[in-house]
């Protein structure tokens, strides 16, 4: 068995877990409108040390980009950027390495200590 999500428009609507011949029989539509995805791909990486396969494993709402055969993530911030190999968004500050929790504050373009007891 493998996961499949079902493209529309560049933009993952569905993903099921099927055999390829299932996918190929059409009885869920167009079989091209179907693209395999990795449950162990993220980033780039394989975690199992496979080969990845289209960078992230697909959720609905990511986009798969076809010209570069990856499915990535919807954009978090207007801020961010995002680029190969990981297909992973990056902030354009990065995320502070220490104990604390932050998250992202768009407006002020920097990471806020959101640690309990601050």
């Amino acid at each position: 068995m493998a996961h499949f999500a079902k493209i529309e428009h560049g933009i993952v609507t569905q993903v099921i877990v099927a055999e390829q011949y299932f996918i190929s029989t059409g009885v869920l539509g167009d079989p091209a409108a179907w693209v395999q995805t990795s449950y162990n791909t993220q980033g780039g990486i394989h975690l199992n040390g496979g080969k990845p396969l289209r960078a992230n494993y697909a959720g609905i709402g990511y986009t798969y980009d076809a010209i570069n055969d990856v499915f990535y993530a919807p954009q978090p911030y207007p801020s961010w950027t995002i680029s190969a190999p990981t297909w992973i968004w990056q902030a354009p500050v990065p995320y502070p390495k220490d104990e604390n929790v932050y998250v992202w504050n768009e407006e002020m373009q920097s990471w806020i200590n959101n640690s309990i007891g601050q």
